[in-house]
């Protein structure tokens, strides 16, 4: 790393907004830390950065660990979306602060390098914002665990439905790192099994790219009926944004956004994301639980409603601290952190924002996960009402068959 990196990393606590800068260490016993690592500054900061700190503090305060004689303290950092500074950032968190758990890390090539060193130490990593699939597949390992959604996941909900509906070509825009060619890779396998041809694909650099113009022309050329966005937040707004100015979508040409949040449609304005079809695991408007947990939510993010990232933090945090309770508290649960992810296994989960599910063997939590259509300007009802339910896809058909992951620590 070079020496404005460094100095980064150095003060990547310090320097983080009042409320989220490291608390003295709690005196009267042994404390379990969380350290929520993810983007506080960049293009996916809206998606996850200080709303996962608000939505894990949140769990903290239901499981009520006062009454419950559990020290909690809670911690956060900015990972630039490198993995350098993640997996850094990791290590002094780890060997020098004693965190015990890390929470959310956006950029799958963060999450990659951050469950390696998680592994190492021992710890746990709850990863709810990186999508790679590979997280519960060859890289799986037993401190991890994938909650929210992942590459497997979206290409069987949106890229699947589109090929259904008749997209038989497709183009992908793929941003040229881990997610991006997990995601890509997961999606091509689905639009084959359907019948359908994939005509080419554009690497595009991460992050930093915001002219997709040239990209979109080639896939233009192609004569696709669908172009693919294997990317995320910002770079999939401006994607569709320059989509949209160029009249492709007027010329019958299809865009499959297939990681796109709530956050996103917000951000693009329901006259562009009108039709568009996604595929998460949350929305806020979804049922009680969700729109009681979203009252509470969103006026500390800037009136920012909850994603299925910032659900994750919660849900994971909710899970982890019922598993520190039933091995008998706080000193248990610090010995090992791959103890603890198997005394999660174990229990089923329950929540109000995913319902029942499980954690399986190779770190995958379940739940079902729902198909949405973004609403036309005329039928939303106010701020923030953007999705129409197409189908619910079940738990058990939501994402990928354990045996196909390939994760060593499945037995065959």
């Amino acid at each position: 790393m070079d020496r404005r990196t460094i100095l980064k990393l150095g003060a990547a606590v310090a320097t983080l907004p009042a409320g989220l800068a490291r608390p003295a260490i709690a005196q009267g016993g042994p404390v379990l830390r969380l350290g929520v690592l993810n983007d506080q500054s960049g293009l996916y900061a809206d998606l996850t950065g200080q709303g996962s700190v608000v939505a894990t503090r949140m769990a903290i305060e239901d499981f009520k660990v006062a009454e419950k004689g559990i020290r909690v303290e809670v911690i956060a950092a900015d990972h630039q979306n490198k993995p350098d500074v993640g997996s850094n950032i990791a290590r002094q968190w780890f060997d020098r602060d004693g965190v015990d758990v890390i929470l959310d890390v956006p950029t799958s090539s963060v999450a990659l390098a951050v469950s390696s060193v998680t592994k190492e130490r021992d710890k746990v990593f709850l990863n709810s914002g990186a999508a790679t699939a590979d997280l519960t597949g060859p890289a799986c390992t037993p401190n991890t665990i994938h909650w929210s959604y992942d590459t497997w996941m979206l290409a069987n909900g949106t890229g699947k439905t589109m090929v259904a509906a008749g997209g038989r070509t497709w183009y992908f825009i793929t941003a040229d790192y881990a997610f991006g060619h997990a995601l890509e890779r997961d999606t091509m396998a689905k639009v084959r099994e359907g019948g359908g041809q994939v005509l080419g694909s554009v690497r595009t650099p991460f992050p930093g790219t915001t002219d997709f113009s040239s990209f979109l022309m080639q896939a233009q050329a192609s004569r696709a009926q669908v172009i693919g966005l294997a990317n995320a937040g910002g770079d999939t707004i401006n994607s569709i944004k320059q989509a949209a100015e160029f009249g492709l979508t007027r010329r019958g040409t299809k865009i499959a956004a297939l990681l796109f949040q709530v956050t996103d449609v917000h951000a693009l304005g329901l006259q562009t994301a009108q039709g568009l079809n996604l595929t998460e695991s949350f929305y806020w408007d979804l049922n009680d639980g969700t729109r009681a947990f979203t009252e509470r939510f969103h006026p500390q993010f800037r009136g920012i409603r909850p994603t299925q990232i910032h659900a994750g933090c919660y849900s994971s945090t909710l899970h982890y601290l019922k598993a520190v309770e039933a091995m008998g508290g706080v000193e248990a649960a610090k010995r090992s952190g791959a103890a603890t992810v198997a005394r999660m296994k174990e229990i089923k989960t329950s929540d109000p924002l995913f319902g029942e599910g499980e954690v399986r063997a190779d770190g995958r939590k379940i739940h079902p996960v729902y198909l949405f259509e973004v609403k036309k300007p005329e039928e939303s009802k106010g701020p923030w009402d953007y999705y129409k339910l197409v189908r619910t896809i079940p738990a058990n058909e939501a994402f990928r068959p354990i045996a196909e992951g390939g994760c060593p620590l499945v037995r065959s």
